[in-house]
């Protein structure tokens, strides 16, 4: 086919036989785009804290993720970092091969691009699974229940996509069919969810709670992934202990309600104070996002990055901020890439079955992930330096010696934690907004019409970073800086 060849949309390749079950639900684009919805009332964004008076409050906010990271980026435009060098010139590389893939699969009708989010990872294969799984709950279970079970799946879908490795797979139960990666992941989570495994209450099976969460175990999940020696997961047990870690957490009754569940999030923020209430909901990002960030801190592993004892989540100290001997916060730079993933992907049930609408979106910013960031490094923009090359390549040889790791399409390797990683992160974040407005204005888009973040990110560079590494590496599949994995961060 070639590397720009069409993909079909929307057609079912799953080879199974079934009725379209699909509703009619009309996907809101003005969660990304604010100026689509000028008619709905001004709801007031609340500022971020103060980092000299409240420096984990601050590096705890969404505010911080674009913030911390454009100092890096800064660095990089002037080519003084620590760790990679980069070549601008390739930056409107990068930004064509993102255009051709966006306007391959969606030209000439760019606003039927869905936001960025767990919903699409359900459809692999062109099946509508969630719209097939609302269509077996009874006519009785209102949309608002819906939307809470959809938030059940979705939490604890998200908890479980980070990265599963090269050699894991899932062979679906209900069609045969073989995944791999976050589709893999998405698609087992789902059955696992309507077996009941999330859930305590045996008639109730698609639902998540602490009940059901506080049972969970290495060997149940393993029997639920399908896990064996032929067929390992990164991070086993860090995705186990995180969803047990999750039981407690949802013992907070104040977000998630007497039953503990993570849907009854949905009626702590309809009923928030900073809710607005007009012809729908208008629930402002940051409330969503403090919500996440409150509700599920108690589930970050104890050993992340901490001020003041009170811990970060995904937050790192980098070589590349600045560094003040009694402000520690400030070489900190902050992603929470799962709290934005769940925040991306928690929206659009939201928006689709409880129509809430939110502001504020444009806070949220790219993905600091392997696709994302590999895209800027297989299309040249970065290059990793080569004392640091070598350094990942000997952490690869070692990794290799390991059973069921890869040791083919040799690449450089590192941990979560290390310097390099946390860059290449950064570099992510900043080079996404950067390319955000050279697509739209290689594709012509003004105004209403330009794609918002999450739109591009859907359709352009996690999508690209994927295609162009089976390209560069079609055995493994893998990005061309590989992180090796715990089970939370990625």
């Amino acid at each position: 086919m070639g590397l720009f060849g069409r993909r079909k949309q929307s057609n079912y390749t799953d080879g199974d036989t079934h009725n379209d079950l699909r509703p009619n639900y009309k996907m809101q684009r003005g969660n990304s785009n604010p100026a689509e919805n000028a008619n709905l009332p001004d709801i007031p964004l609340p500022k971020a804290p103060d980092p000299n008076l409240d420096p984990a409050g601050y590096l705890r906010s969404i505010y911080a993720v674009r913030e911390r990271s454009q100092l890096v980026l800064e660095k990089a435009k002037r080519n003084q970092l620590r760790h990679f060098v980069v070549d601008m010139s390739k930056f409107d590389d990068t930004a064509n091969y993102v255009v051709a893939i966006i306007k391959r699969d969606f030209h000439p009708d760019y606003s039927s691009i869905p936001p960025h989010g767990r919903w699409q990872h359900f459809e692999v294969g062109g099946r509508p699974r969630v719209d097939q799984l609302m269509a077996t709950w009874p006519s009785t279970v209102n949309n608002h229940e819906r939307t809470r079970r959809l938030i059940d799946l979705f939490v604890v879908s998200v908890l479980l996509d980070a990265g599963a490795g090269t050699k894991w797979q899932y062979k679906s139960k209900e069609s045969g069919k073989v995944y791999r990666r976050s589709e893999g992941l998405a698609v087992a989570s789902l059955e696992m969810f309507k077996m009941g495994l999330f859930s305590s209450d045996p008639e109730q099976p698609c639902q998540v709670d602490s009940g059901g969460l506080k049972r969970l175990d290495k060997e149940k999940m393993a029997k639920g992934l399908q896990v064996s020696i032929d067929n390992p997961v990164d991070g086993l047990e860090g995705r186990t202990n995180l969803l047990i870690r999750l039981g407690d957490a949802l013992l907070n009754q104040q977000i998630f309600g007497l039953e503990a569940r993570p849907g009854n999030m949905l009626d702590y923020l309809l009923s928030h104070p900073s809710t607005g209430v007009a012809a729908v909901p208008i629930v402002p990002l940051p409330t969503l996002w403090n919500t996440l960030m409150d509700g599920f801190s108690p589930i970050w592993p104890a050993t992340r990055t901490q001020i003041d004892g009170q811990p970060l989540g995904d937050a790192w100290p980098c070589s590349s901020m600045p560094s003040h001997p009694t402000q520690p916060w400030e070489n900190i730079v902050p992603f929470h890439k799962l709290t934005q993933w769940m925040t991306y992907s928690l929206m659009v049930p939201m928006q689709k079955l409880a129509n809430v609408h939110f502001v504020g979106v444009e806070l949220m910013t790219g993905l600091p992930e392997y696709r994302n960031g590999g895209l800027l490094v297989d299309t040249g923009l970065l290059t990793l330096k080569p004392e640091d090359a070598r350094r990942g390549l000997e952490q690869y040889q070692k990794n290799a010696q390991k059973q069921g790791q890869p040791n083919v399409e040799v690449v450089p390797l590192f941990t979560a934690d290390d310097d390099v990683i946390v860059e290449w992160r950064a570099l992510t974040v900043g080079f996404l907004d950067m390319l955000l407005d050279e697509v739209n204005m290689l594709l012509g888009l003004q105004g209403k019409d330009k794609l918002s973040l999450a739109q591009m990110l859907e359709a352009g560079t996690w999508k690209g970073g994927r295609e162009i590494a089976e390209v560069s590496r079609p055995n493994t599949k893998e990005p061309p800086i590989m992180i090796l994995s715990d089970g939370t961060v990625f």
